[in-house]
């Protein structure tokens, strides 16, 4: 076997269950609080995006990354997400369940957009252009995000404080997608080093600061 196709796989083993578990989170997190039938749809429909985003946006891989900013607008986008979900009323949710279905489809496909992207970005460099490669990287994607998810959703049900855990991953995330972003990169991280684990360190603390006092005023 081709040392370079035995490396990329490997890789992409490792970036799916870190990438495609951040998917998971979320979509875990925007479908806890409904019902288990309203829960599955969430779930099947977030993976099901997930996965149609990843096919899409692998074709157009070499092409995102000269959009000036555009890791840095996801990032700020997924920031945004993160203190939604954390800052929401569970119960307020359970009443309307016609509209928190919606609600949680619609938070979901927006951070599939911004996850996909990252994920498609870096399994696209690790496979080296490999068709067989970025095919298997997909494939592996959907039992991760799919089970995953489920698993996710009943836990933070059980154990409600994990709410903030996730949320603190999702603002780790965001975090890394800003610092990753080519432009900022250049400009401030490649002179100052340490802002690459600080930022993300510091959003995720921000996340979890400003959902909680959210959901605290929201009572």
């Amino acid at each position: 076997m081709d040392t370079q196709f035995l490396i990329g796989f490997i890789n992409i083993i490792i970036l799916d269950l870190v990438l495609s578990g951040d998917n998971a989170v979320v979509i875990g997190m925007a479908a806890r609080a409904l019902p288990e039938r309203q829960r599955k749809k969430a779930i099947i429909f977030g993976t099901s995006a997930a996965i149609v985003l990843r096919v899409a946006l692998t074709g157009i891989a070499a092409y995102l990354l000269n959009i000036p900013l555009l890791m840095s607008i996801g990032g700020l986008i997924l920031l945004w997400i993160a203190v939604k979900l954390v800052s929401e009323e569970d119960d307020e949710t359970e009443v309307h369940v016609g509209r928190g279905l919606k609600e949680a489809i619609k938070t979901i496909i927006v951070a599939d957009v911004v996850m996909s992207l990252d994920n498609v970005l870096a399994v696209a460099g690790a496979s080296h252009g490999d068709f067989w490669l970025v095919l298997f990287g997909l494939m592996l994607s959907i039992p991760i995000i799919m089970w995953g998810s489920r698993i996710i959703a009943v836990m933070m049900n059980k154990l409600p404080w994990l709410v903030y855990v996730g949320s603190a991953i999702l603002g780790y995330t965001a975090g890394q997608l800003i610092v990753e972003d080519p432009i900022i990169h250049e400009q401030f991280i490649e002179s100052v080093s340490a802002l690459s684990w600080a930022v993300p360190l510091a959003l995720a603390l921000l996340v979890v600061i400003a959902g909680g006092a959210l959901k605290r005023a929201a009572k």
